[in-house]
């Protein structure tokens, strides 16, 4: 009887370990690193500023498949906030060793090149998304989210709960 209640117990936490975890939802970020300007970033800061209407995304998996469709957004190129810290480069080439990390509250990470960002059609499509079904980030669950809308299978770079833009010099 021990045996089947072991196997039981190990069975549920197995299971346990395949559900998906909370993310904490964040209500601002911070972009730190080899910027002039260090800052914080909160959502309320980011409703003030220009945001681009993105309209409807299908989010898919690492396979293709599409999860969800997120509707009605709006939101802020990733870029257009770099441009605001000002990346730190003595000379033009050094921007070719600069990546850009994302780091959510649950520590998941994303990374994109300074080249990939401002020198590729994808730059023009990475966003921090301010507006969700009509409503503004800070009433959505997961709150700071991050769509890279050019990418070809969406989920691998769909962040939510964006705490740090952290730009590093390789």
């Amino acid at each position: 009887m021990p045996k089947y209640i072991i196997l039981l117990l190990l069975s549920l936490s197995s299971l346990r370990s395949f559900a998906q975890h909370d993310v904490p939802p964040t209500t601002e970020f911070a972009i730190t690193g080899a910027v002039k300007k260090p800052m914080k970033v909160t959502i309320s800061a980011m409703l003030q500023m220009p945001q681009d209407a993105i309209g409807d995304v299908t989010i898919t998996n690492h396979r293709g498949d599409p999860k969800t469709t997120v509707k009605q957004l709006k939101g802020v190129l990733l870029k257009t906030l770099l441009d605001s810290a000002g990346i730190l480069s003595v000379k033009p080439k050094d921007l070719s060793e600069i990546m850009i990390r994302l780091i959510a509250s649950d520590g998941y990470k994303n990374v994109y090149s300074w080249n990939e960002l401002f020198n590729t059609e994808v730059g023009n499509h990475v966003y921090i998304i301010t507006t969700m079904d009509g409503k503004p980030m800070d009433q959505v669950d997961g709150r700071i989210l991050v769509l890279s809308l050019s990418d070809m299978v969406s989920g691998r770079r769909h962040l939510k709960g964006l705490a740090t833009v952290e730009v590093v010099k390789m």
